[in-house]
């Protein structure tokens, strides 16, 4: 179902198996996201301007590019500086784009925009996200294709803050299979170099990989080295003292993952958001997708309740 145009664009309710979403068409965005009536992420309304880059779709980069400056085919490019508190260019250029549908059911709803050529990143991408939910809970598969005529440097991801239950993050535990965090600038969150996740900082730990309370810990960080089961996936799972919570699934598309405390959001959600790349590729080159011209990339992630 579609509803009338709402400030953050028209309204895409799908529903099944006790799950039930609504995606915002401007930066097919998710905006709500239940389970028998329980919050899994942090919503916003429908006539509000998406806050905090919620449920937002990441391309052609998720996280930021430092100081919007990078080069690709011998070529300086110069971003528009979207995250000006820090002075770079912040998720991606998909994220106020109003998304057009080109498919409408009950649990699926695909939606469809170009992002043109432009200062900066003089490439033209076509981007569907399909977002379908079944029993396993809530999929999302973002699939961009290069119709331009030049090979152009790409990543993606999503940016949900999920809710575990009553409380704030600090109550909630944490599982997520990753050996090494890359270590940031404390003043503008500029990646430095990959580190143990045992390693003491400020007396808290950033090892999750056996269930840890929160706590007080202040993270805002891209997490590697995730432990993939037999079937190449990995979860992460976000607890309440009660035990109920929601879980994150991806496959081996996205090697990296952003976790976020939500800090200045008052902690009533912990960003989680798979990555194919971290945080700065276009500088970097780690893990970088580059799409030549006519070729295609996708990837996916799942929410479910636990």
């Amino acid at each position: 179902m579609t509803s009338v145009n709402e400030l953050s664009g028209y309204q895409h309710e799908i529903a099944a198996h006790g799950y039930a979403a609504s995606i915002a068409s401007v930066g097919a965005s998710l905006r709500t996201l239940t389970f028998e009536g329980r919050d899994l992420i942090v919503p916003f309304a429908a006539d509000e301007v998406r806050p905090a880059y919620r449920g937002a779709t990441l391309v052609p980069w998720p996280n930021r590019v430092v100081d919007g400056r990078y080069r690709f085919g011998g070529v300086e490019q110069q971003l528009a500086l979207t995250e000006p508190e820090r002075g770079h260019a912040l998720h991606g250029l998909a994220v106020w784009l109003d998304f057009e549908p080109v498919v409408r059911e009950s649990a699926r709803v695909v939606l469809a925009a170009v992002v043109e050529a432009q200062a900066g990143y003089p490439h033209r991408l076509e981007v569907e996200v399909e977002f379908r939910i079944d029993e396993a809970g809530l999929h999302t598969q973002v699939t961009a294709t290069n119709t331009g005529s030049d090979a152009a440097p790409y990543g993606t991801g999503p940016h949900p803050y999920l809710v575990a239950g009553e409380g704030a993050v600090d109550d909630w535990t944490l599982e997520l299979p990753a050996a090494t965090v890359l270590e940031v600038t404390p003043d503008r969150l500029i990646p430095t170099a990959p580190a143990p996740v045992a390693k003491e900082r400020d007396g808290d730990s950033f090892d999750y990989r056996m269930p840890q309370r929160i706590g007080a810990t202040e993270i805002d960080h891209a997490f590697t080295g995730l432990a993939y089961d037999a079937e190449g996936i990995v979860q992460a799972r976000l607890t309440a003292p009660d035990g109920r919570g929601v879980g994150m699934l991806w496959g081996e598309e996205c090697p990296w993952v952003q976790i976020h405390t939500a800090d200045g959001s008052g902690r009533t959600g912990l960003a989680v958001e798979p990555m194919t790349c971290p945080p700065d590729a276009f500088n970097s080159g780690t893990d970088l997708i580059v799409l030549e011209p006519g070729a295609a990339s996708s990837a996916g992630w799942t929410i479910f309740a636990i």
